[in-house]
């Protein structure tokens, strides 16, 4: 009679402990649930495909090598300067992306606030913005030399046009209405720049600053290719002076992976920032409810 409360006792620490790891499992599960993996069909699928044509012999290894050959590559490049390379482009695409971000905030908060300075500099910049980014590298060449300050300068000027943009238009597009609501209380700019103008321009701003990063990946190949020591771009450069497609598909697929790392890391941010949104909501499908 006395052994079942004994035996109680004994289990309920045992389920307790069960208990408290559910939450646990419960938030490991959630954490990769989250991931969609259907968007690693194409690229999984593109690769089989490729992978058997080469070896029917319907595409030349030449011209596209085989993902077995590709994986070679990789990891001969792995033990030595594949990861030197990768860590000086991303070097410069992070400082000319915070430079050319950071001056395209300053600049496109004043022009978008003041009308004045809008009459004085957006003609000029949208002049200097139709210059493609290829046409300033012999003048900076010029200017800073083939080091790494031109390189920056270029990559800063690519990011600097999407965001500067995107924060002018999303000042000059707040409602109307929201500011004469703070005008009516009798807030003073700074506040009114803060509590209205602000939140209402940062979706336009983390889609300028999401477009000014892939742009600056982009700047970083162009100057690498012409005059670099190390980097993504001078892999590329390597591989057709060597004819290897295999080191060239690898500095891609790097480019593409990064880009996209880049990429969703910004979109983490620009949801935790923009959860008071109020956006139509889309079905698991895809589709409008």
């Amino acid at each position: 009679m006395n052994s079942h409360p004994r035996e109680f006792q004994r289990v309920k620490p045992i389920e307790k402990q069960a208990a408290s790891r559910l939450p646990l499992l419960r938030r490991v599960g959630n954490f990769f649930g989250s991931f969609d993996l259907r968007g690693a069909i194409v690229p999984v699928g593109s690769l089989v495909l490729l992978e058997l044509f080469v070896r029917l012999g319907w595409v030349s290894p030449y011209v596209l090598p085989p993902p077995s050959e590709l994986y070679e590559t990789f990891l001969r490049l792995a033990e030595g300067p594949l990861w030197t390379n990768v860590a000086a482009s991303t070097a410069r695409v992070f400082v000319g992306f915070v430079i050319g971000s950071l001056l395209a905030i300053v600049i496109g908060s004043l022009v978008g606030l003041v009308i004045a300075a809008e009459r004085y500099l957006e003609p000029t910049f949208q002049a200097l913005r139709a210059v493609p980014s290829l046409a300033w590298v012999p003048l900076l060449m010029i200017w800073f030399g083939i080091g790494e300050t031109s390189k920056i300068v270029l990559i800063a000027k690519s990011a600097f046009f999407p965001v500067y943009l995107s924060l002018f238009s999303g000042i000059r597009n707040v409602d109307r209405k929201l500011v004469e609501v703070g005008e009516m209380y009798r807030q003073p700019l700074p506040v009114l720049v803060w509590r209205i103008f602000i939140p209402a321009s940062l979706p336009h701003l983390f889609t300028g600053l999401r477009y000014g990063l892939s742009l600056a990946w982009l700047s970083v190949v162009a100057a690498e290719l012409l005059a670099a020591s190390e980097g993504i771009g001078y892999m590329l450069s390597d591989g057709r002076e060597l004819s290897r497609p295999d080191l060239v598909m690898i500095a891609i697929i790097c480019l593409a992976v990064l880009g996209k790392v880049s990429d969703s890391l910004f979109k983490i941010i620009e949801d935790r920032c923009l959860r008071w949104r109020d956006t139509y909501p889309l079905q698991q499908g895809g589709s409008l409810r």
